[in-house]
């Protein structure tokens, strides 16, 4: 079974190099900084502290030796795991651990009860346009304008977890 293969398994527990914790309060000044770094349109203090307040958000922190290195988490709504954030600090980027993550959040979304999980991915994002691709996702739509601050639309992608 190829590495890839192997990641995109979400039947399977998940097992180290990462470990998680469900996201809270303590985490919001580290993920603002991770944000920044990250993103053109990095998510504000209001926007994490919204997470802890809805009900439908599962949000992880994900820790390497110690380190906090990433986060994601989705939205469960209808039947849907609607992933929201996937990232993985610079330094630790292509090392597979963006997959890592990605496979554990598709596992505790199926956990929770969706069949399907869908995305928004920055259109020039490549590496992580791939990343989905690899795991099965497909483009379904195009939101023109979707992110503010660039201007830059989204591709809406797709991926049944049945």
């Amino acid at each position: 079974m190829s590495v890839i293969e192997e990641t995109a398994n979400i039947d399977r527990p998940i097992e180290p190099p990462l470990r998680y914790e469900c996201f809270a309060s303590q985490h919001i000044e580290a993920l603002l900084l991770l944000e920044a770094k990250a993103y053109p349109d990095p998510w504000t203090e209001g926007m994490f502290r919204q997470e802890l307040l809805n009900g439908s958000s599962h949000f992880y922190v994900a820790y390497q030796d110690g380190e906090l290195i990433g986060y994601g988490g989705f939205w469960f709504l209808a039947g849907e795991a609607h992933i929201t954030k996937l990232t993985i600090d610079e330094p630790y980027r292509y090392q597979g651990l963006g997959s890592i993550l990605l496979r554990y959040l598709l596992h505790k979304g199926r956990e929770a009860g969706a069949t399907t999980a869908r995305l928004e991915v920055r259109q020039s994002n490549g590496a992580a346009r791939s990343l989905y691709e690899k795991f099965g996702f497909e483009e379904i739509g195009l939101r023109k304008g979707y992110y503010r601050r660039t201007g830059e639309s989204a591709l809406v992608m797709v991926k049944s977890l049945c």
